[in-house]
């Protein structure tokens, strides 16, 4: 639970956000996400340069995924440490990383993939109905549309944040001309703790 200092220095942050950006194309549950990942990185360009997308009905899918207890899997365990561990257990919602499974590790190995697309192709149950959260893994971004065009598991929302230089962009491109309920950006920029961040704007908004 937040303290009130902490909770003041919260609404102080916001208020510059406020402040800086002024007058922004986001509709106001999309405001939410956005001015909560600025209030993370302290890096405005995720309302400018890097701007963050939702598709249509984004937001509602994953606050009601959420809501009904779903499960949200994430591509590395960083994703996890940046959310706000009390809310999974207010809702139910089991949080599936099996990144450093040995089962994954073996599954990667035998079939040719990374250990990031063997997590999310062995987490599909969980993925089904559930909210995918990668920060980190262009590849676990692209294994979940390539699960959703094979009939495997379609999630409720796929949060595709991942940072890096080498499919990142590409992968976030590819995210958002899917047609899959989604929240992802343009460019390089992203990361667990930005994944992280729109998870808990949504929790926050349920």
């Amino acid at each position: 639970m937040q303290t009130e200092k902490g909770q003041a220095i919260e609404d102080a942050s916001m208020r510059v956000i406020e402040a800086e950006i002024g007058e922004h194309g986001y509709g106001p549950r999309e405001w939410e996400v956005v001015r909560r990942v600025i209030h993370t990185t302290a890096d405005f360009d995720f309302a400018g340069a890097n701007a963050v997308y939702f598709a249509e009905g984004a937001v509602d899918a994953g606050t009601g995924a959420l809501r009904s207890g779903r499960a949200v899997v994430t591509d590395v365990s960083a994703v996890y440490g940046g959310m706000n561990k009390r809310n999974p257990g207010r809702f139910g919602n089991e949080v599936v990383c099996r990144i450093s499974d040995p089962q994954v590790a073996e599954y990667a190995s035998g079939h040719g993939l990374t250990r990031a697309e063997a997590s999310m192709r062995m987490s599909a149950s969980q993925v089904d109905g559930g909210v995918v959260a990668v920060g980190n893994a262009p590849t676990a971004l692209l294994e979940v549309m390539r699960m959703r065009e094979e009939g495997l598991a379609r999630p409720a929302l796929v949060v595709g944040l991942p940072v890096g230089f080498i499919s990142a962009a590409e992968s976030k491109a590819e995210l958002a001309s899917s047609g899959m309920a989604c929240i992802t950006n343009s460019g390089r920029k992203g990361g667990s703790a930005v994944a992280a961040a729109v998870i808990n704007a949504l929790y926050k908004m349920i």
